[in-house]
């Protein structure tokens, strides 16, 4: 149970890290004189792949949700953390090995041109520290989703203590409330059963 809050803490700390790192400027493209009317095209994690803010809120929802899930659903959501740390850590690595290629949609839309073509129009490419911060969120998110999965099972379930109380108390009541069955059956054969139910027990011999 102790594991139970560090942990979720953990996955929304690593989510909302990956959240952040998605609208910083990832890349910065120069490119070659007239080829655009600006000289230079800085791109966010979020221009180079739209999913990357999606797989961040997801993985940040999912620690929300793990706050009230069952051991199955539990596990379930461990392995999305863990899936969608993967999918972090996929885009971030791909920025990192072809920044123009993942700019070349940013590219054709201030230049018109697309493909190929496109080269003749850099002049040099920078990519920023944000690319390997959202590789190093997506890989926590893969150890920590992991971590759900083997720890979770012993966590409590909410709302446990509340109704081991509850059904207590029914048994109470049940032990304590009059009999209303035998109260009509003693009135049937003509007895009170106030009467009976106040007399003192008798003595063991």
């Amino acid at each position: 149970m102790r594991s139970k809050l560090p942990l979720l803490a953990a996955v929304a700390l690593s989510s909302g890290l990956a959240l952040v790192a998605a609208t910083q400027p990832w890349a910065t493209i120069v490119l070659v004189e007239g080829a655009a009317a600006a000289g230079a095209l800085q791109v966010s994690g979020q221009d180079l792949n739209a999913s990357l803010s999606p797989v961040a809120i997801a993985a940040l929802a999912a620690a929300l949700a793990l706050t009230i899930a069952g051991k199955i659903f539990r596990r379930v959501l461990g392995i999305l953390v863990a899936a969608l740390g993967a999918g972090a850590i996929a885009v971030a690595v791909g920025v990192l090995a072809d920044p123009v290629g993942a700019a070349a949609g940013r590219i054709a839309e201030i230049t018109a041109i697309s493909g190929a073509d496109q080269l003749a129009l850099i002049q040099s490419s920078a990519l920023s520290v944000w690319p390997l911060v959202t590789a190093i969120a997506g890989g926590a998110l893969i150890v920590f989703g992991v971590l759900v999965v083997i720890l979770s099972g012993r966590w409590g379930t909410a709302g446990r203590k509340y109704e081991s109380r509850t059904g207590a108390d029914v048994a109470e009541r049940a032990a304590t409330e009059p009999d209303r069955i035998s109260d009509w059956e003693r009135q049937s054969d003509g007895e009170d059963p106030s009467e009976i139910d106040s007399l003192p027990e008798s003595p063991k011999k």
